[in-house]
């Protein structure tokens, strides 16, 4: 690895920060870093201060009195090493990456290694007492996330902050008790180590395997409770998952968010057994992983009405017992008696049981039965929400066996009530329901422009001009007052249509891309849902690959740039975002080309959202059939479910076809079984578009591009290319795949499944290339 140190005595200078450096919605944290010459990539070395971002031109200065300070663009100060009495003569950053002050027998005054942040690089000491601290997000790096990292006198501890702190990582030094000495862990070449003060500085007392140093590498303590090492290969990547190692993926505090409960990587919320009463729900539907919340909140005030729902074989990644030797009554009633205590969790084995009773839950766990030797049960203290029976007094009841006719009156009277009751409950709920919405709409950040639905009405001459209409709902063309012309997708319905609605707004609201089509704004006003898009002035691509009319008829380089585009688009959305999104719904009518022919995906309304750790998940079948991927039959799916989709368009632009043509005769109507014909005779160039005199004259390259969109094809999606592998590919950067398989059709039969569709932006009627 090279590297170099930078040493410069004591004078007046500064670094300015400018807008190329780390930043985050228009303003920066301050980071001093080194540029390495064989990765030619910045690496950061010292993360000075990270709780207040401070804005471009900020400026970090060793002043003339031996002050290294921080401040903003405006002069404001703020951060500082205080070190003006310390006599420093001087600053260096070390090959390691450590920003020290010095003075004039170069004796350390203040170095940045002794106040760690959230990472460590190789050679930097973490002493006991001082901790690595987690950020609040992946896009909010400021001091005040949930989990801590430290050297204790015991050990190794993560924890996650709690009233008091929960573990979730421990490893003890063996045969040592705690004492007053000073641990410290040091990251080395291949391992994490905790040294005593006692032990030898070559036998360290834990050693933790890190894959060793080939390049630049650091480890960071990331916002969700993972300590991950990185290295550089081309990129940052990540090379080691230290405590999923150890536990796995269910035992990380907020795996499933709170009281949400994880099973083999699958979230849920904890359900009544006994009836069919819900005490919880997701959070967000389309998310699981960010856990459960409370239907009815639990209150000390009405503690009589407490009671447990039942979770057997389930665990808490922090169980540590509070009483021992004990059965599962005692430690169930011992939770009851304190409001304060949120679950009882009992583990027992044969001769013993333990119970643990904590103040505040995280994600629970399913227990793997195979992997310990404990039977546990977690009880979770809900507020019962049933409603008690009032007894009636025994005069009233008299008087209704002496009254018949007070009886029939009273229970028409009743029975009204009731008819009344519901409906004021299903006008509360539905307000209730539109308030959530509205909330969620306004607290989501980065959110498009929000038109009325007047102005957009006056946008679209009254909706007069229809585009086209779909299953969800009907598109017209329209001009905002500044020029811009607009599609506005009108979606009609509650139940499908809302959730299609919420989907749009949610996955592309806040991310933009050349190769998506932008959402300028969008409308919920009462009953009206409505989505204003860019307007796409070529319409869907569908119009121009199964036309007929030969004056549109694309070349073969507007379709190579279409395929491009889309494979782009793609690859930004499966690896370039915080978190994947999957769009599901991937074909010719969903792909916009505007007055350039560059192409745009559009319309999210099946989309759906999923963590960078998660690897499958699990979904109803939705999309549309003859781009569906076989694994959609077991509705376990991957982003590999986008990249048969895509495969199949792309045979569809280069053969000029669909690839179900009812018209052709039999041999020739599916299309996947011809391709497997003309691939097995060596004869794929028969299968081009012969309306395309152009594509003639590039008949390799057009083939070349087909064992593109067979590789996408795979029944195998593991055997599937990645689309970030699929444009390299394109680029002619990546050789495609040789050894592939030209069966393509999905064996099973999918017309009897329930298959949700999308709804369009149906397009304007092509003019022909310009």
């Amino acid at each position: 690895m090279c590297a170099f140190e930078v040493q410069e005595f004591l004078g007046t200078w500064s670094f300015k920060s400018k807008s190329q450096g780390t930043f985050h919605k228009g303003t920066c944290f301050f980071c001093m870093s080194q540029k390495n010459q064989m990765i030619g990539r910045r690496k950061l070395s010292a993360n000075i201060y990270r709780n207040n971002p401070v804005r471009i031109n900020a400026t970090l200065q060793l002043t003339l009195g031996g002050n290294l300070v921080l401040r903003d663009a405006d002069g404001t100060l703020v951060w500082s090493t205080n070190t003006t009495e310390k006599s420093v003569a001087g600053l260096k950053l070390t090959h390691l990456g450590n920003l020290v002050l010095f003075d004039v027998n170069n004796v350390t005054v203040w170095q940045s290694f002794d106040h760690p942040t959230d990472s460590l690089v190789p050679g930097q000491k973490l002493v006991s007492g001082k901790k690595l601290t987690a950020s609040v997000s992946a896009t909010n790096w400021t001091e005040g996330g949930l989990f801590s990292f430290s050297a204790t006198n015991n050990g190794l501890i993560a924890f996650v902050e709690s009233s008091p702190p929960q573990t979730y990582f421990e490893s003890s030094i063996d045969g040592l008790t705690a004492s007053k000495a000073s641990n410290y862990v040091m990251y080395l070449n291949g391992s994490l180590a905790l040294f005593t003060n006692s032990s030898d500085s070559k036998n360290p007392r834990i050693l933790v395997s890190v894959a060793p140093v080939s390049s630049a590498q650091f480890l960071k303590l990331e916002f969700d409770g993972h300590l991950k090492v990185y290295e550089w290969q081309d990129q940052w990547k990540e090379v080691n998952d230290l405590f999923t190692g150890f536990y796995g993926e269910c035992a990380y505090p907020m795996a499933c968010g709170r009281y949400g409960i994880c099973s083999k990587g699958q979230c849920s919320c904890p359900k009544s057994s006994s009836d069919s009463t819900n005490y919880f729900r997701q959070i967000n539907d389309r998310q699981p992983n960010l856990g459960c919340s409370e239907i009815t909140k639990m209150t000390c005030n009405d503690s009589k009405n407490h009671r447990y729902l039942e979770l057997n074989d389930v665990n808490y990644f922090a169980f540590s017992a509070d009483i021992i030797d004990t059965d599962m009554t005692t430690c169930k009633n011992a939770c009851l008696r304190n409001c304060s205590c949120k679950a009882a969790i009992f583990g027992s084995n044969s001769s013993t049981g333990e119970c643990y009773l904590p103040s505040e839950i995280f994600s629970l766990m399913n227990n793997e039965k195979d992997k310990t030797r404990y039977n546990s049960s977690a009880f979770v203290k809900v507020q019962n929400v049933k409603l008690q029976n009032e007894t009636q007094p025994a005069v009233a009841r008299r008087k209704r066996h002496l009254n018949g006719a007070i009886v029939g009156s009273v229970t028409g009277i009743s029975i009204l009530g009731i008819i009344i009751g519901c409906i004021i409950f299903i006008l509360w709920k539905k307000r209730k329901e539109d308030e959530v919405e509205e909330h969620y709409l306004d607290n989501m950040p980065g959110m498009p422009v929000r038109f009325s639905y007047d102005n957009l009405k006056s946008a679209t001459e009254n909706f007069s001009k229809k585009l086209g209409e779909g299953g969800f709902g009907s598109v017209f063309g329209g001009t905002l007052k500044d020029g811009r012309k607009i599609a506005v997708k009108c979606l009609d319905g509650i139940g499908k249509a809302k959730k299609s609605f919420l989907a749009e707004v949610e996955t592309i609201g806040s991310i933009h891309h050349l190769s998506l089509v932008q959402l300028i704004g969008f409308c919920a006003e009462k009953s009206h849902r409505l989505l204003v898009y860019e307007f796409m002035s070529n319409g869907s691509l569908d119009k121009w690959i199964y036309s007929g009319n030969q004056e549109i008829v694309l070349d073969w380089k507007c379709r190579k740039k279409i395929i491009h585009d889309v494979a782009k688009g793609l690859a930004y959305l499966h690896e370039e975002c915080r978190q994947k999104i999957l769009h599901l719904d991937i074909k010719p009518q969903n792909i916009l080309l505007d007055e350039k022919y560059n192409a745009k995906l559009s319309d999210f309304g099946l989309s759906k959202l999923i963590d960078r750790t998660q690897s499958k998940v699990v979904t109803t079948m939705r999309g549309t059939p003859g781009y569906l991927a076989p694994e959609w039959l077991s509705a376990v799916i991957t982003e590999k479910v986008d990249v048969y989709s895509y495969g199949v368009v792309v045979l569809e632009i280069l053969c000029g076809r669909k690839n179900f043509e009812p018209s052709e005769p039999e041999e020739q109507r599916l299309l996947f079984s011809l391709f497997k014909r003309k691939a097995e005779e060596r004869r794929l160039m028969d299968l081009i578009d012969k309306r395309s005199e152009d594509m003639q004259l590039y008949k390799e390259e057009v083939v070349d591009i087909m064992q593109v969109a067979a590789w996408c094809l795979q029944r195998d999606y593991a055997k599937r290319p990645s689309m970030s592998i699929v444009v390299m590919v394109i680029e002619g950067a990546v050789d495609v795949e040789k050894s592939l398989d030209y069966n393509f059709l999905i064996t099973q039969n999918v017309s009897d499944i329930n298959i949700v569709d999308s709804a369009p932006l149906f397009p304007s009627i092509p003019s022909g290339p310009r």
